[in-house]
C-alpha cells in the first residue's frame, strides 16, 4: 500500500474513531528520539529476508503446527504462544499485550517493527529501548527517513501490509478472529470490534493473497 492509498484510510480512520494525529505525531517523534542508537536497519534488509510466502500469527488461539521452516510473523500479544514454539523472524508490535515474549525474541535476533501511535506514548517510554535486536520504527502518521509507514492499524493487519510491501505473493493468517475478538482487562468492546472492523477491511482488500487458516 502506497502512502497516499493509505492517508485516505487513515483519515476515515481518524474520523472513526475520534483520534487526533497530532498525538500520533507526537508518539512517532517520542520513538525516534528514544531510539537513536537502536539497531536501525534498512528497507533493502527487508527485502532480502521475506519470502514468497509468510505466516502471519495473531492470537486468537493460533494453529502452531508445521512452522517448522516457514517465514513467521508474530502480531503482537501473540508472540507469546509463538515463542513457545520458535523464535519469529518478525515481530510486529504496539508494545501492548505480553511484553516480555516480544523482548526475548528480540535478543534472540527476530527483527521487530515498532510502532508509535497516540495512545502508547507511555509504553514507548517504558519498553522501547529493551529491544536489542534490530528494529525498524513505524508511525501511522508521515513518515521520514528514520520512521516508517507501511500503512496498518492494528498490530495484525499492519503485520499484513509489511508482508505485502516487501513483497509476499501467498500470506497465510493463522489466529485471526475479526467477529469474536478477545478483549484485555479495561478495554472497551465497542472500540475493540471498531479497530478488528477496519483490521478486517485493511487486510481483505487486494486479499487474493490471503489464506485463512
Amino acid at each position: 500500500m502506497n502512502i497516499q492509498e493509505w492517508e485516505r484510510i487513515y483519515f476515515e480512520i481518524l474520523s472513526d474513531m475520534g483520534y487526533d494525529r497530532t498525538s500520533d505525531e507526537s508518539s512517532a517523534r517520542l520513538l525516534k528520539t528514544l531510539m537513536q542508537m537502536a539497531d536501525l536497519i534498512d528497507d533493502d534488509d527487508v527485502f532480502d529476508m521475506i519470502r514468497h510466502k509468510v505466516t502471519i500469527i495473531g492470537p486468537a488461539s493460533p494453529d502452531m503446527s508445521g512452522l517448522d521452516g516457514e517465514f513467521v510473523i508474530s502480531a503482537g500479544s501473540a508472540t507469546e504462544s509463538v515463542m513457545k514454539h520458535l523464535v519469529p523472524d518478525i515481530v510486529v508490535t504496539d508494545l501492548d499485550g505480553d511484553i516480555e515474549s516480544q523482548i526475548e525474541a528480540s535478543s534472540k535476533g527476530a527483527l521487530t517493527f515498532i510502532h508509535a501511535h497516540g495512545d502508547n506514548s507511555d509504553l514507548i517510554m517504558r519498553y522501547a529501548k529493551e529491544f536489542r535486536g534490530p528494529v525498524i520504527l513505524t508511525t501511522q502518521a508521515t513518515p521520514d527517513n528514520v520512521i516508517r509507514n507501511y500503512g496498518g492499524f492494528t498490530d495484525g493487519d499492519r503485520a499484513v501490509c509489511i508482508a505485502r510491501h516487501f513483497g509476499a505473493r501467498r500470506i497465510e493468517l493463522r489466529g485471526f478472529d475479526f467477529d469474536t475478538p478477545s478483549y484485555k482487562d479495561g478495554s472497551d468492546p465497542e472500540t475493540k470490534k471498531r479497530k478488528l472492523a477496519w483490521a478486517k477491511r485493511i487486510i481483505m482488500d487486494g486479499s487474493e493473497d490471503i489464506v485463512m487458516l
